[in-house]
């Protein structure tokens, strides 16, 4: 039987068992649903097993549990590690959804649910490619499976489970199926994402909320410094003024701009699509270069003083703001939390105090065109699409694939088939059904050329 034959012969069971796990709500980010998240690992456990598996078993960390599964062809042979992520994150706002987002629906050509993309549809491709090449004696390596629940909060447990754990998670590459595609009719592999780091800052003037007619054009206003310090940091050509940021950062070399070039990209559609009329950004990189392979600062989110309905004269106390970085291979995340602390502790003048509160980070990550495995995959999402896929660094960061790469010591194969239109972590999200398919065939094709 031939992989497009068998993939066809099972496609609504596949559809099925996607489903079953789509309806179990594990959102990671509420405490609520904490009893779902062992629901849904251990019904991981039940599908990995039916779909070939010597070994499948829910194993507990700090938080919520990991799903580890195997199948072992020899020990002599190669062995692939696959990542996906059993949570999700919530649905709100409900009003939005134009289904039930726990019960998956087929609707003009697409399953539309929380989940049906990021990361239970592709968590699902890989086991079922997986499946596939299984039945079709395509399998010539060992496959190690692991699931974590936590990724959508930021994968707390799941760096010390690896530590823990290294033997049991040796293997020869990683394989992940949890990044995009440039398009349906523009298959792409990811090879590179960026890193973050993330911080709260905290400006304080006087000791209480003070009139802003007795007080204003004497007492410093902290909003008023929080704005200018932080738009300080980005000068007028887009580039990031702390001292030192730039040091570690890659250069793309002139190749792979040159290969950037070649993505197909519609700036007017672009603008069109974010309802904005220019862009912004670093100068001289194109648009494609700006937000996937240059470093990035954002305000996230700023807030203080008096917010609510009419006016009030007040000269606040304090104000805040979430600010981030985006950060590129060989910036480490941690030297720049703390480049930026001792930044803000430098220019913040005398009549405000600032604090800086570090938050989460991760590293960026490049991974290598000339890899058997990156190769293997190039090979088989070109049979299954009918194109060789283009390779393209993507803004986005998933912190534990470095952490990866740092305890394990192994690479990962960035193999995604999500779409932009699939609306990931919003309302109405959504997977194509004719990708899903395909995803499936180009897994089920990585192993044959994976040796």
């Amino acid at each position: 039987m031939s992989v497009k034959t068998y993939i066809e012969s099972n496609k609504d069971r596949f559809l099925d068992e996607l489903f079953s796990l789509i309806r179990i709500p594990s959102i990671s980010a509420k405490h609520e649903n904490k009893p779902d998240m062992q629901v849904c690992a251990q019904r991981w456990t039940e599908l990995l097993l039916a779909s070939g598996a010597d070994k499948a078993v829910v194993m507990p960390t700090d938080g919520n549990p990991v799903v580890y599964g195997e199948k072992m062809i020899s020990p002599e042979a190669k062995t692939v590690l696959v990542y996906a992520h059993y949570d999700v994150m919530p649905a709100e706002p409900l009003e939005l959804w134009k289904s039930n987002p726990f019960e998956p629906e087929l609707r003009d050509g697409r399953i539309w649910a929380r989940g049906a993309d990021d990361d239970k549809g592709q968590g699902m491709i890989q086991v079922k490619g997986f499946e596939t090449a299984l039945k079709n004696d395509l399998l010539h390596c060992n496959v190690k499976f692991i699931f974590e629940g936590e990724e959508e909060i930021g994968s707390p447990s799941l760096e010390s489970f690896c530590r823990k754990n290294k033997g049991l998670l040796k293997a020869d590459v990683i394989l992940v199926s949890d990044t995009s595609m440039i398009s349906a009719e523009t298959p792409s592999l990811t090879t590179g994402l960026r890193g973050l780091a993330y911080w709260e800052v905290e400006v304080t003037g006087p000791n209480r909320d003070l009139h802003s007619g007795h007080f204003g054009g004497a007492v410093a206003n902290p909003i008023n410094v929080l704005c200018k310090l932080m738009a300080d940091i980005t000068d007028a050509d887009g580039r990031i003024t702390i001292p030192g940021f730039y040091d570690d950062v890659e250069e793309v070399s002139a190749a792979e701009r040159e290969m950037i070039a070649r993505i197909p990209f519609d700036e007017k559609k672009y603008m069109e699509a974010i309802g904005v009329k220019a862009l912004s950004g670093e100068k001289g990189y194109s648009t494609l270069e700006r937000n996937s392979c240059r470093p990035s600062f954002d305000i996230c989110g700023i807030w203080g003083g008096y917010t609510g309905e009419g006016s009030k004269t007040v000269l606040p106390s304090k104000a805040f703001a979430k600010v981030s970085c985006r950060l590129v291979p060989h910036q480490d995340h941690e030297k720049i939390s703390r480049m930026f602390e001792e930044y803000m502790a430098r220019v913040a003048p005398d009549y405000v105090t600032v604090k800086v509160t570090p938050s989460h980070g991760g590293q960026g990550y490049v991974c290598p065109i000339d890899m058997p495995a990156y190769q293997a995959a190039e090979k088989a999402v070109g049979i299954a699409f009918g194109m060789k896929p283009l390779a393209v660094r993507r803004g986005g960061s998933i912190p534990i694939i470095s952490t990866f790469e740092q305890i394990l010591g192994i690479k990962t194969v960035l193999m995604g088939f999500g779409l932009e239109q699939n609306a990931i972590h919003s309302p109405n999200e959504s997977c194509r059904l004719d990708i899903f398919y395909k995803g499936i065939e180009a897994v089920a094709r990585f192993y044959k050329e994976f040796k």
